[in-house]
């Protein structure tokens, strides 16, 4: 098939492993553009990848281009990916797709009006990790789901002394790091129904913790939230637990396992493709766990193959997995645990969308 003549916004430290994958992994894709909020920065990418460096308007302006990937922070989302509906260009953005829903719903609405493919990260759920967690759920390895618990923690601090972007809207525990977990969920069991949460931020004035920064030592304003702990109810009626905090000692660690009525899997961090997936079957006098068999051979950095698979639906037809759709109702549920925190009052979903099918075609996409 003809590649997808592509362009990237956002020359930061992630755009290295999209650009990489995107020229050389993935066949779907031909990078031919990236742009950055500082000229410098997009020339430099373009030389060291072999593209052209441009401005946003001059990306938007190119007929040539038909799919923009963005990579800039998340508080800058909207803006950019509805002026790129708006020049007829199909969009996939880094999470989360906007940090309000009303203006993710909105950027849902504009694709669907222009007729226009909205995909967003994270495409982690796509790996070999989750989908060997999908296949085995299908096939009935636990029997009927009973429960499900995420736990998780990170240093912010920390973090937010080396990413400055961090501090800003959309940088919070839930934003930048719950998604990841939230997605996969909800790709594996369906939407949300309803949240009853608790949020925190143990300290609002935090230190720069980096020695070799111009700022060590320094004083900055952390105002996101920080810490999650939530009760969440699928519309499926299962229910678990889901509970993170960036107030914590590095490095991250991750306990997220879905229970059932014949066993139990264990997953690993949802911000990774691959992983050990463990199951313990329904036998009380020996409870072992048993790692299974990955279903592909996405197992490393895949980042970029959400936009590679919209780029194959583009020519080829078919719903892309990375949905618009599955973004919003991600952001639809931290915003109901961020204002549940806030009230102290349980909070119902006002969004939905149709689970992704599992990622079968995974082969068609690579080199």
């Amino acid at each position: 098939m003809k590649p997808v003549k592509t362009a990237v916004i956002g020359c930061g430290a992630i755009s290295d492993i999209y650009l990489s994958n995107m020229m050389r992994k993935f066949s779907t894709l031909e990078v031919v553009a990236c742009a950055a909020s500082h000229r410098e920065n997009a020339e430099k990418k373009a030389a060291q990848y072999g593209i052209r460096a441009a401005s946003v308007d001059e990306i938007l302006a190119d007929p040539e281009v038909e799919l923009v990937v963005v990579l800039t922070p998340a508080h800058t989302h909207y803006e950019l990916v509805r002026k790129a509906l708006l020049a007829g260009k199909h969009v996939y953005t880094e999470k989360t797709l906007a940090t309000d829903l009303r203006e993710a719903q909105d950027l849902i609405a504009v694709a669907a009006e222009k007729g226009l493919r909205l995909g967003c990260a994270p495409e982690t759920f796509m790996g070999s990790a989750l989908q060997t967690v999908r296949k085995a759920i299908e096939e009935g390895l636990i029997g009927d789901i009973t429960s499900f618990h995420v736990v998780a923690n990170r240093d912010l601090t920390l973090l937010a002394s080396l990413f400055k972007f961090l501090r800003q809207p959309g940088g919070g525990i839930c934003y930048d790091y719950g998604v990841y977990y939230l997605t996969a969920l909800v790709s594996l069991l369906g939407p949300a129904q309803a949240v009853y949460a608790r949020v925190g931020n143990h300290s609002r004035v935090r230190k720069n913790v980096i020695p070799d920064s111009s700022e060590f030592g320094q004083e900055y304003i952390y105002d996101n939230e920080a810490q999650v702990n939530a009760v969440l109810t699928l519309k499926n009626g299962v229910t678990g637990t889901f509970s993170l905090n960036g107030d914590s000692a590095a490095p991250d660690q991750a306990y997220f396992t879905i229970h059932g009525t014949k066993g139990i899997l264990r997953l690993g961090d949802a911000n990774q493709f691959g992983g050990e997936i463990a199951w313990m079957p329904d036998d009380y006098m020996n409870p072992a766990w048993q790692v299974l068999e990955p279903v592909s051979a996405l197992a490393d950095n895949c980042r970029g193959i959400g936009p590679a698979d919209m780029g194959r639906c583009l020519r080829n037809g078919g719903v892309h997995l990375a949905s618009g759709e599955m973004a919003c109702h991600v952001l639809d549920i931290i915003e109901k645990m961020i204002r549940s925190g806030e009230t102290g009052q349980p909070m119902e979903t006002e969004t939905g969308f149709l689970r992704p099918a599992p990622f079968d075609s995974w082969k068609e996409l690579l080199l």
